[in-house]
């Protein structure tokens, strides 16, 4: 029970259950997220570690950018809490992004 406690208490947090929402479309870079959330990166990394940590997201690093996505095969009260929350066009409508222009992207 503790393991589901720890697990629904990092959902508590209004960022990381957007990011967990946005993460359920397709993978999301940092620097998106950055620029979604109009918060520091570094703030960012933290979220993304917390999250990292419990085993709700896996990254995969692509050159100096590291890319997320969700890992809630086995947690299926995630996946439940998932189902709930909007798709990515309604929070980034929400959070006022109509466009979000990934910084990994145009290095390339």
């Amino acid at each position: 029970m503790s393991g589901l406690a720890d697990d629904l208490k990092l959902l508590g947090d209004r960022t990381r259950l957007l990011m967990l929402s946005l993460l359920k479309e397709r993978e999301w870079c940092v620097c998106e997220f950055v620029e979604i959330f109009d918060i520091s990166q570094p703030a960012i990394s933290q979220h993304l570690r917390k999250l990292r940590s419990k085993g709700i997201v896996k990254e995969q690093k692509r050159g100096q950018w590291v890319h997320y996505s969700l890992n809630v095969a086995d947690k299926p009260h995630i996946q439940a809490v998932l189902q709930l929350t909007p798709d990515a066009s309604t929070i980034l409508a929400m959070l006022n992004k109509t466009q979000v222009t990934a910084c990994c992207e145009i290095l390339h």
